[in-house]
């Protein structure tokens, strides 16, 4: 027999505290975990300055990433200690962590200081961070299904949904505000730290309101009647039936929901000042814009779910995505940056080269040496954030770049001297710059000639996009699974998708453009596996609107 829904009455003025001070608090921990990816150009001139600039910034990415990577590790130690010991007092060892890592990141010394010891304590500290937002979300989104009442479950954890948009707008807007206060220079050198000390303040604020929180009724209740799990990762992992829905949960939902998730706030902010030359302020008042814009939608799609399903809002969103991105930032870089697109209409930039010389590109430790005319012409683009595209030459032949009707001979540095090799390159660069300039490429976008209105539209496309797929996640996630194992088997998929799918895709587009030139290219990336989420869970995975997630307690 099913377990009576303990919370199929309205809610009281007392659950919806809760709720708020839950969605609250997570705002809060995203804004920590969010300083990183925004402050991302910077970082890696603090600490990766012993790197060339294009390596420094994948390297930065990196760093960023490392917190995602070690996500799925916290959702399994966390969501662990949440199904045995509680969702309220696993939520304040996660802010505990969280805050103070970001802290101490504001009196990190740099790369200048103390060498490559400062780059090796900041992953340490971003992976502290990673494990503890594995814990965080996973209790965040169980605790408030928990107290929603059935047939508002989608409308209750989308406001947990936007608290990763708000942590972002709240973390722009701190960077913003400070960046604007001090000056470029200033903020350049030292006042970057100021968002990472702020976050004490937030961590108190956090800490007070994860106190004030009662405990989920139906842990209480299960604990009651002693039912709680004593294993939660062996029922969760070690049988075949909950192992299978959480395969297909990350596959067919969370993989494809996260890769949409970052491309429209975290690859599209990127894109902007990385390609497209857009001073960062500007970016990050188009970005923050957007994002005030499109926020409201995951409450909308959240409590549209309760009466349409979760999966159909969810696929729409992946689908869309898939088919309509490179279109979209084509349409971004004609209203960015309309020189740089019509100098690509124009004047294409092509390497033409025995692909025999062409090395991998990536080059994360700084020590490998591009001596051969492919490497140093591919080189020479991308440290201008030039798009090209490559065509092969016969064996043997020597690279040379072609940027509309004229060609530039590269050369290969590989037994020359260095005075020789260093006359050369200034040469080379020299040349390249000069025909760019003469073919209309900018080197950085005009204010004046932005469609404002326009790029903020495109971007509230690609939130929107995002708020399909997020705000109604957390409910399906919650639905798929029994409460005493919930918190562990809804956090993993969902970490790993966002964590490794997701988290990674900044690194990984931009590593593509690196190696193929294009700067479009890296939205494969997310198309691809948006397109297989479609595909999966269109087939395998079963709508939960109406599911009663104690059925089977």
């Amino acid at each position: 027999m099913a377990t009576q829904h303990p919370a199929a009455r309205p809610m009281s003025a007392e659950q919806r505290k809760v709720i708020f001070a839950s969605s609250l608090g997570t705002v809060f921990e995203w804004y920590d975990f969010y300083l990183y990816g925004s402050l991302a150009a910077i970082i890696a001139k603090q600490f990766f300055s012993g790197l060339d600039p294009s390596s420094a910034f994948i390297f930065a990415l990196l760093a960023f990433a490392a917190g995602f990577i070690v996500r799925p590790f916290g959702a399994l130690v966390f969501g662990r200690l949440g199904d045995m010991i509680g969702r309220k007092y696993t939520f304040l060892i996660t802010i505990l962590i969280m805050g103070a890592s970001t802290f101490i990141v504001g009196i990190l010394p740099n790369y200048a200081s103390i060498g490559v010891a400062a780059p090796v304590i900041l992953i340490g500290l971003r992976m502290l961070q990673g494990l503890a937002l594995g814990g965080e979300y996973g209790g965040a989104a169980t605790y408030v299904a928990e107290h929603a009442p059935q047939g508002k479950r989608g409308a209750y954890t989308s406001w947990i949904q936007t608290t990763a948009t708000l942590g972002l707008f709240l973390s722009l807007l701190v960077i913003l505000g400070t960046r604007t206060a001090m000056g470029e220079p200033a903020f350049n050198d030292w006042g970057w730290r100021i968002p990472f000390l702020v976050s004490i303040l937030l961590l108190a604020v956090s800490v007070w309101i994860r106190l004030s929180l009662s405990e989920s009724p139906a842990f209480q209740k299960m604990k009651s009647e002693g039912r709680t799990s004593k294993a939660p990762l062996t029922e969760s992992f070690g049988q075949w039936k909950n192992l299978k829905i959480v395969i297909l949960a990350l596959i067919g939902l969370t993989a494809g929901q996260a890769v949409v998730w970052y491309t429209g706030q975290f690859y599209a902010l990127f894109f902007l000042t990385q390609q497209l030359k857009v001073d960062p302020i500007t970016a990050n008042l188009m970005i923050a814009a957007s994002l005030l814009i499109g926020t409201p939608f995951f409450v909308v799609f959240g409590t549209l779910s309760d009466k349409i399903g979760r999966k159909p809002i969810i696929l729409a969103g992946c689908f869309l995505a898939a088919v309509t991105y490179f279109p979209v930032f084509k349409a971004l870089t004609e209203a960015a940056n309309p020189d740089l697109a019509r100098a690509q209409a124009a004047n294409k930039v092509v390497v033409i080269a025995d692909p025999a010389e062409c090395s991998f590109q990536f080059n994360p430790t700084g020590t490998a040496k591009f001596t051969s005319s492919c490497d140093i012409a591919k080189q020479v683009l991308a440290a201008g954030s030039v798009s090209y595209d490559s065509q092969d030459a016969p064996a043997g032949t020597p690279a040379v770049i072609t940027i509309g009707s004229e060609t530039i001979p590269s050369y290969s540095s590989r037994g020359l001297p260095a005075d020789e090799a260093k006359t050369k390159d200034a040469a080379f660069k020299k040349a390249v710059a000069d025909t760019l300039k003469k073919d209309g490429y900018p080197t950085k976008a005009d204010p004046a000639k932005m469609d404002k209105v326009m790029i903020i539209a495109i971007l509230s496309y690609l939130v929107l996009l995002v708020t399909m797929v997020y705000g109604p996640i957390a409910a399906m996630l919650v639905e798929l699974f029994p409460t005493r194992i919930r918190y562990t088997s809804m956090s993993l998929p969902y970490h790993i998708g966002n964590g490794w799918f997701g988290g990674l895709l900044p690194t990984t587009a931009f590593a593509i453009v690196a190696q193929t030139g294009n700067m479009y290219n890296g939205l494969w990336y997310p198309i691809v596996i948006a397109a297989a989420t479609v595909v999966i869970g269109g087939l395998f995975i079963r709508e939960t609107k109406d599911v009663d997630i104690y059925a089977n307690d």
